[in-house]
C-alpha cells in the first residue's frame, strides 16, 4: 500500500484538512478524449495496493477503482472530447479538464496537488508535482480514476470501430495501432491535429 509521503506528512502538520489530488490520462493518445480526476481521499482511507494507474493491471485497476470511491471524502471526473483537443491543443485541453474536476467537487479543497509541471487555470490554491503519481496517494487515486473511465470510454469507441483494437491499446500508438491506420486510415475519433503534426 502507497504511505502517506513527506508531502502529505508536511501539509497535515501545516494545517491542511483537505487536500486533493488531481492526475489526467490521455495525454499522449492518438484517438479519443483526455480525461482527468480529483479525488480527496477520507482520513484513514484504506486503500491496498494503491500505486500510479500504469503500474496496476486492469483487473487490480478496477478493484481499486470502487475502494477509491468508498473512500473519497469527495471526487470528479471529467472529460474533454477529441475534437476540442484539435481546436485548443492538449495543454489547454487538460487544463481545462481539471478544472471542470475541480468545479464539480462539492467540498473547496484547501490546497489541489496536481501530476505534472503545467500551468493550471484553476482559481485555488494549487501545486504542481512531477511524479505526484508515484508520491501522492489522493494523485495516485486520481490517476486509477481517469485511467479506468477513459479505459472504458475507448472500449466503447471499440464496438464501433472495430478495425482498430481500440480494447487493446485504448488509442495509444502502438504497433498494432499504427498498422491499422495504415489498412483502414483514420477514423472519426483520430486526433486530426496529431496527424497535422505528424505524431500519427
Amino acid at each position: 500500500m502507497m504511505k502517506n509521503s513527506s508531502i502529505e506528512a508536511q501539509l497535515k502538520k501545516a494545517g491542511f484538512k483537505c487536500v486533493a489530488g488531481i492526475d489526467e490520462v490521455g495525454r499522449g493518445s492518438l484517438a479519443g478524449p483526455v480525461v482527468s480526476a480529483v479525488v480527496i481521499l477520507k482520513e484513514g482511507a484504506r486503500l491496498p495496493g494503491l500505486d500510479d494507474s500504469k503500474k496496476l493491471s486492469a483487473k487490480k485497476r478496477e478493484i481499486l477503482f470502487e475502494k477509491i470511491l468508498e473512500n473519497a471524502r469527495d471526487y470528479a471526473i471529467s472529460l474533454v472530447p477529441h475534437q476540442t483537443i484539435d481546436k485548443i491543443n492538449i495543454l489547454n485541453a487538460v487544463r481545462i479538464a481539471n478544472d471542470l474536476c475541480v468545479r464539480e467537487l462539492e467540498l473547496k479543497p484547501d490546497l489541489i496537488l496536481i501530476d505534472g509541471k503545467d500551468s493550471q487555470i484553476i482559481d485555488l490554491p494549487f501545486k504542481t508535482i512531477i511524479r505526484g503519481d508515484t508520491k501522492v496517494r489522493c494523485i495516485a487515486a486520481a490517476s486509477i480514476l481517469a485511467k479506468v473511465v477513459r479505459d472504458r470510454v475507448m472500449y466503447h469507441y471499440s464496438k464501433e470501430y472495430q478495425q482498430y483494437g481500440f480494447e487493446k491499446h485504448v488509442g495509444y500508438g502502438t504497433r498494432e495501432h499504427r498498422s491499422n491506420i495504415s489498412k483502414h486510415g483514420y477514423c472519426d475519433i483520430h486526433r486530426r491535429s496529431y496527424i497535422l503534426r505528424g505524431l500519427i
